[in-house]
């Protein structure tokens, strides 16, 4: 993807992620569900993910999985408010830029 992503961004898709699990979801299929959207590596979410918990915003716990510690985040009140944040700042700013590109898509055609 040419667009860097900032921290904000995601931070505000890693929440969306985990919120779509009421009990919590494990990093692995985080980190899947989160390059669906963006190219990210491993080691760029776990410090996401730690940095969120630190926050208040995830919760962390451990559940076994086929004879292994599997850690699990959700997300909690906090995070449910940042999220809610992000999402209405996304819509402003994602209608913004949209309405820049078809102003540029409106001149080419005249």
């Amino acid at each position: 993807m040419v667009f860097n992503t900032g921290a904000a961004l995601l931070d505000a898709i890693v929440l969306a992620v985990v919120s779509t699990e009421t009990e919590g979801t494990y990093g692995y299929k985080i980190t899947h569900e989160v390059r669906q959207a963006i190219g990210v590596s491993e080691s760029t979410l776990y410090p996401v993910l730690r940095r969120l918990q630190k926050e208040g915003c995830l919760a962390v716990y451990d559940r076994e999985f086929a004879g292994r510690n599997r850690r699990y985040y959700k997300i909690t009140d906090m995070g449910w408010a940042q999220l809610q944040m992000y999402r209405e700042e996304w819509v402003i700013y994602s209608s913004r830029i949209s309405r820049i590109f078809s102003e540029v898509t409106d001149q080419r055609e005249k």
